[in-house]
């Protein structure tokens, strides 16, 4: 293969077969569950990277069901979005996500910065109830429970929170096992059509693990629950903050 082909068709790993398609990625029949509890705002500060700043101490806990999506195909994802401000523009600082799912991990990571690690999460109905469970290898690390489609919730609020942006931090490291690439990406949802929203009663458990550090940032309060399903386009990011340009030093 000559050096311009490989230029030219270098699109992500492994080259002759990357593990996902180029995006935007569409998404059909989202279903999310979010609990969004209080917790500690120290414990929030030591994990949130500047220039974002920390309002509340609030953590919006997620399972997400992705039964039909581009490229990636059916999956469940579950983890942590802390509610942050971006030069006075509130968004969400994607904190931890875990999923079951090889493309979505490799695009994820390689393409916006998503923090995805290998687990398995599972969101179903189980009589009443609606049920999410995460399990990191045998070791079940967070439980949410949910009233089933007690309420509807207005719908503009929903449109609202998915229209507002959010952030992540890309990190890749050099062969030498520094950090080539060090910054801050913005990515929207977009093109959504909401399909159902509700809300109920709900509780949330997370346990301690070395390696899937979700109770770090542990449960105080819980504030509001949110079960909706709705299409959207997830799309691709921009880089807001650059960690290693020398003007950052």
């Amino acid at each position: 293969m000559k050096i311009a082909d490989v230029k030219a068709n270098a699109f992500a790993m492994p080259l002759t077969s990357p593990a996902f398609p180029p995006g935007p990625y569409r998404f059909t029949n989202r279903e999310f569950m979010v609990i969004t509890y209080r917790t500690d705002m120290d414990a929030l500060r030591a994990v949130v990277p500047e220039p974002l700043e920390v309002l509340e101490p609030l953590v919006k806990y997620e399972f997400i069901r992705m039964p039909d999506s581009t490229g990636f195909g059916d999956y469940t994802e579950s983890g942590q979005v802390i509610p942050v401000s971006f030069n006075g523009v509130k968004g969400g600082y994607v904190h931890a996500m875990y999923l079951n799912d090889h493309p979505p991990i490799a695009g994820g990571r390689e393409l916006w910065g998503f923090p995805k690690k290998l687990a398995t999460p599972q969101l179903e109905v189980e009589i009443d109830t609606l049920v999410g469970t995460l399990d990191y290898g045998k070791v079940r690390i967070a439980k949410a429970t949910m009233g089933f489609k007690h309420r509807v919730v207005d719908h503009a609020s929903v449109l609202a929170a998915l229209a507002a942006p959010n952030f992540l931090l890309k990190i890749i490291p050099h062969v030498d096992g520094s950090a080539r690439i060090c910054e801050l990406v913005r990515y929207y949802t977009t093109s959504v059509t909401l399909k159902g929203a509700w809300t109920a009663p709900a509780s949330l458990e997370l346990h301690p693990h070395a390696l899937a550090p979700v109770a770090d940032l542990p449960v105080l309060k819980i504030e509001s629950a949110l079960h909706f399903i709705a299409d959207l386009t997830l799309d691709l990011g921009e880089v807001v903050f650059d960690y290693l340009s020398p003007s950052k030093e």
